[in-house]
């Protein structure tokens, strides 16, 4: 308590949460960058098959580039897991979608394809091709639905609420699009294209909400 007489002497609360979390999401929004720079860099500069593979090609063993890809799966799932982390209190669905979603990229990122990452119903697949595609598919799901329950979220706010409404109402037309597309045509240029769609809305959903969240006081809602 501070002395009659003598202002300023009162212990101010230190460690305040939502500095923590601008942080949080401030540092999401550079993971989200960092590790989309180093995918792409690893896609383009790879010999891959252009736009009828698969992004995750780009980090098959043997690949030149497949360390520069591994750093950037990592960095996004970084990201993910940065943006629950960032997220206000009383979001109680999106941070636990968010952490498995993170966990599910890093996965994908650490057990590599082999070559073509063939899936089925028309390629022989191995057991590291489906845990590969199996983790890439459930992280992709976990990320949209986190941007679901966000978009219905009060706590989360307005801004975070309306990224997450219109990013997940382009992916899901999207991800159906490729559910359906792998299951009728398999492998194509259908495929890649939009699987790269998606990929792109999902980065940049995350730099979008990580800035958002890192420039919101916390004491006001976004």
């Amino acid at each position: 308590m501070a002395e009659p007489g003598r202002a300023g002497t009162a212990t101010r609360p230190t460690g305040d949460p939502g500095v923590a979390r601008r942080v949080a999401g401030s540092a999401a929004a550079g993971f989200a960058v960092a590790g989309a720079v180093a995918v792409t860099v690893a896609v383009v500069a790879g010999p891959g098959p252009g736009f009828t593979g698969y992004v995750s090609e780009a980090g098959i063993a043997g690949s030149a580039h497949a360390v520069t890809y591994r750093i950037g799966v990592l960095a996004l799932a970084g990201a993910l897991l940065l943006i629950a982390a960032a997220l206000p209190p009383g979001v109680r669905v999106a941070p636990a979608l968010l952490a498995g979603g993170a966990v599910l990229t890093a996965v994908s990122g650490a057990v590599t394809c082999s070559a073509g990452c063939p899936l089925p119903p028309f390629e022989r697949t191995t057991v590291a091709d489906l845990v590969h595609g199996g983790a890439s598919i459930a992280a992709t799901a976990a990320v949209v639905l986190a941007m679901v329950a966000l978009a219905v979220s009060g706590p989360a706010g307005p801004v975070v609420r309306r990224l997450a409404a219109g990013t997940a109402a382009l992916a899901l037309p999207l991800c159906a699009t490729i559910g359906l597309a792998m299951l009728v045509v398999g492998r194509g240029s259908l495929v890649g294209v939009v699987e790269r769609v998606v990929i792109a809305l999902a980065v940049l959903w995350g730099v979008a909400t990580g800035t958002a969240l890192a420039l919101t006081s916390h004491r006001r809602s976004l």
